[in-house]
């Protein structure tokens, strides 16, 4: 059902006009190259989390990840405490002080341009900001479907209007404020979505009948899982798949250690660790982070799964027939045909937050990437404003066209993709830049490439959900994949990353036997 256009057309232009008000706050306070790139390196705890919490949780959180919970069931709550224990608490603790510690003080504005400064590598800079341009944009498109799945049915107009309007906005406040108007209004956006899950929660249990009965509920439809869900391992909607089964493989190997894994090295986040005045600032922010993640994830996979009962007490149908089949529709479905209008508003707001603070910051990391790191690096021209404002621009075409070329049920899938991508990249030569005391640009190099190379190979050859619909492997081999289960269902970032670690870690190893040692210091003569 399309929700009242006045009403909502009342709360859409109260929240875009306060978002690009704040916005334009932004915009003021940016004088310098250090405030569109960096914010000025000294935003407050509370905006670090926030800002930090609305780019880590997106639509494909809400949209995508909550569709797979209602089609493979709660076991992605695993996911969550990857999210908080990895992405808030490591992130934070250990790989956030050191990095704003070295970004600080070798003056890096980017992630590929802390890669440079640390390892003294221009080359290391071209691959990193090359990984992020042809593959940042695969995550920014998904997002953008996410949006643009729950304003059509909501608004009652098309997807291509929904998802162009969407684009549109969100570039607009990113272009001219640079960071700091992309952090205020993540800061916002994340209050909003908080609010939003909050009462989406409590919303579905009453619909459910309450935690006890909705969860009862949900455990005792197992023997309605799909004959095919249930011929490759899935065992209900309130247990584990079978180990080993491709299930299995896909929830653990894709889902939970590709996103809560790759959290570790994403580019976009790891720029808000540098954003910080001091380590206190980022200690501060930890407990912030930790339950915005908890509301954000965890109600979003619990909503998922949840929504099963209710399509069933309902119509008969669990969650992804009542859909049409397509998972990323599951959550917009459900939350229109079951929630009351004023909700339905509300929850397309929290939808808005959460794809805008995302795809700000996504617009910033690819429009910075391809000038700072690529098209401008090492000329006065990489940190010009205006240039980068062109980048942005030219990223968020591209990102807007592969929204539309890619196909159904591909929001989860996509945001794995990419973080598993940057996991097996960037991780190894991130940890090692920031913590050893002599880094190797030779490892640094070898370790990158290793790990994006194996990562392209694997999904191209191997892992089917990926190999399939490529048709790469089909059209040179004449096969989907190269080879048989399980390791056809293995996600790539599994293979990847060992590879890229040990490279890592033996040229490291190596490079450090060969160092010289230093002088000996000499006494004074008395």
């Amino acid at each position: 059902m399309a929700v009242d256009a006045f009403m909502m057309a009342v709360l859409v232009i109260i929240y875009l006009a306060i978002t690009l008000l704040i916005g334009y706050a932004g915009y003021k306070k940016t004088k310098t190259t250090d405030d569109y790139l960096v914010a000025g390196r000294s935003s407050h705890p509370f905006i670090i989390a926030l800002s930090y919490g609305a780019t880590f949780i997106s639509t494909s959180a809400i949209v995508g990840f909550g569709g797979q919970a209602a089609n493979l069931g709660m076991g992605l709550i695993w996911l969550t405490v990857l999210n908080i224990g990895l992405g808030i608490l490591i992130a934070f603790v250990f790989f956030g002080k050191k990095t704003r510690e070295i970004g600080q003080r070798l003056s890096a504005v980017t992630f590929p341009d802390l890669m440079c400064k640390v390892y003294r590598s221009p080359l290391l800079q071209y691959i990193s900001g090359f990984i992020i341009v042809i593959s940042m944009p695969l995550y920014t498109a998904a997002i953008l479907i996410g949006g643009a799945r729950f304003i059509e049915p909501t608004l009652g107009i098309s997807y291509t209007s929904s998802l162009l309007i969407f684009a549109f906005i969100t570039a607009v406040y990113v272009i001219f404020g640079g960071l700091i108007a992309v952090m205020y209004t993540d800061a916002f956006q994340g209050a909003i979505m908080f609010i939003g899950m909050s009462v989406l929660l409590v919303l579905t249990y009453i619909l459910v009948g309450g935690v006890t009965a909705g969860n009862t509920a949900l455990s005792n439809m197992a023997d309605l899982v799909p004959k095919a869900l249930a011929g490759q391992g899935m065992t209900g909607w309130t247990s584990m798949p079978l180990l080993g089964s491709p299930i299995w493989y896909t929830l653990v190997t894709t889902i939970v250690l590709g996103v809560g894994i790759g959290v570790l090295a994403q580019p976009q986040l790891v720029v808000r660790f540098m954003t910080a005045k001091d380590n206190r600032s980022l200690n501060r922010a930890v407990l912030i982070g930790g339950i915005f993640i908890l509301m954000m994830t965890g109600v979003a996979f619990t909503v998922g799964a949840l929504s099963n009962v209710y399509f069933f007490q309902h119509g008969g149908q669990i969650a992804i027939d009542a859909a049409g089949g397509n998972v990323d529709s599951i959550i917009p479905v459900f939350i229109n045909d079951a929630m009351p209008d004023i909700f339905v508003a509300l929850f397309m707001l929290t939808l808005l937050a959460a794809a805008m603070s995302t795809l700000s910051s996504l617009y910033h990391a690819m429009g910075t990437a391809l000038i700072c790191d690529l098209w401008g690096r090492g000329r006065e021209c990489a940190l010009s404003l205006r240039n980068n404002q062109y980048g942005i621009i030219l990223m968020m075409v591209a990102s807007t066209l592969l929204a539309f070329a890619l196909p159904i049920s591909i929001i989860a899938r996509a945001t794995a993709m990419f973080m598993g991508l940057c996991a097996a990249a960037f991780l190894p030569a991130f940890a090692v830049g920031i913590y050893a005391k002599r880094p190797s640009t030779r490892a640094a190099i070898a370790s990158m490439v290793s790990g994006a190379v194996i990562w392209f190979a694997w999904t191209a050859f191997i892992h089917t959900a990926e190999a399939k619909p490529l048709g790469l492997c089909q059209a040179i081999f004449g096969t989907p994949a190269l080879l048989p289960l399980p390791w056809s269902v293995i996600d790539p970032l599994v293979i990847a990353l060992p590879v890229s670690l040990v490279v890592m870690f033996v040229l490291q190893k190596q490079y450090e036997q060969h160092i010289p040692p230093a002088p000996a210091v000499q006494a004074p003569a008395e």
